[in-house]
């Protein structure tokens, strides 16, 4: 009689977890067709291109994913070409250290004014919220006009400003990144 109550429980936990699986499952799918739809009127034709979770000192801090037009992306010439870029955070940052961060990461790939550095990181300061664990930061990268960006799906705004948007999309996907590994798999999905 234990063994078999055992059994119905270790078989009730199965059909559980199973069902669990099922449901994430249905909800990645339908979080994909969301994804896709949205990011359509951009991009056309949609496609992932790469993702990578990235890690700093053993610390999660997002997983990111690339998207272009699956038409004829080449790595080789992002710059030119519309893109995509989702941030979901894995860990919680405040919206001021994420503009920051990205004004250093920019610097990082060549010579900055101070007057432009102070005034692309104002921008992004009145742009970037503050970040909850799990939750998502897109950009599109526009060539022919700047960038715009979105917090869970609400538009937070744009910068109109080519250079701009260049070399903040550089920090993921330039060849002087300071991860490489990231740039690497975000492209991943193209020849290198």
């Amino acid at each position: 009689m234990q063994r078999r109550r055992w059994l119905m429980a270790l078989l009730s936990c199965a059909c559980a977890a199973g069902f669990a699986r099922a449901q994430d499952s249905a909800s990645s799918k339908e979080l994909l067709a969301q994804t896709l739809q949205q990011l359509r009127p951009l991009l056309g034709n949609p496609r992932l291109v790469g993702e990578h979770r990235l890690t700093y000192w053993g610390f999660e801090v997002y997983h990111a994913r690339l998207w272009a037009n699956s038409a004829a992306f080449s790595p080789a010439d992002w710059a030119s070409q519309r893109l995509v870029l989702e941030l979901r955070y894995l860990r919680d940052f405040q919206g001021h250290d994420i503009a920051q961060r990205s004004i250093t990461e920019i610097q990082n790939q060549g010579p900055l004014s101070a007057e432009r550095s102070a005034a692309w990181r104002q921008s992004l300061q009145l742009l970037m919220p503050n970040i909850r664990k799990g939750e998502t930061l897109t950009g599109a990268y526009l060539p022919e006009s700047g960038a715009q960006f979105w917090h869970q799906g609400q538009a937070l705004g744009e910068i109109r400003d080519t250079e701009f948007a260049r070399r903040f999309f550089g920090i993921w996907l330039s060849p002087q990144s300071s991860q490489p590994v990231l740039r690497q798999q975000l492209l991943a999905g193209a020849s290198l």
